[in-house]
C-alpha cells in the first residue's frame, strides 16, 4: 500500500510540474557575436549538471547540485532567455495543489489537509 501511495504522489508531483512548466519556454537566439549567448547556454548547462549531480552524488554532497542549479536559475534571469507565458489562476492553483499534494504523498504517504 505504501508503494501505491508513493507512486500516486510521484504522479501528482509530475502533473503539477507539467501544468506549471508548460508556460515556461527557454529560447536560444543566434547572435552575431559569440559572447552574447553565453548566459543562456551556461544556464541550460548548469541546470542540467545540477539535476544530474542531485541524482549521482551521495546525500552529504547534494548541496553542490543545489548550488549549481541556483546559479543556472540566476543566469536564466540575467540572460532573459526564459519566456513566461500568461497562465490562468485556475491552472496555477491546480498545479500548485498537485505539486504540494504529490510531494506530501511521496514523503509521508498521505495528504495533510
Amino acid at each position: 500500500m505504501r508503494l501505491i501511495s508513493k507512486l500516486i504522489g510521484f504522479a501528482l508531483l509530475l502533473t503539477g510540474l507539467y501544468f506549471l512548466g508548460q508556460n515556461i519556454y527557454f529560447t536560444t537566439n543566434v547572435y552575431p557575436y559569440w559572447w552574447r549567448g553565453i548566459a543562456a547556454d551556461f544556464s541550460i548547462l548548469s541546470l542540467t549538471l545540477g539535476i544530474v549531480l542531485l541524482f549521482i552524488l551521495p546525500s552529504r554532497d547534494k548541496t553542490i547540485g543545489w548550488i549549481i542549479m541556483a546559479i543556472g536559475v540566476l543566469f536564466v534571469f540575467l540572460s532573459s532567455k526564459a519566456v513566461l507565458s500568461p497562465t490562468s489562476l485556475w491552472q496555477f492553483c491546480l498545479s500548485l495543489a498537485s505539486f504540494v499534494g504529490g510531494y506530501q504523498m511521496l514523503t509521508t504517504g498521505r495528504i495533510n489537509i
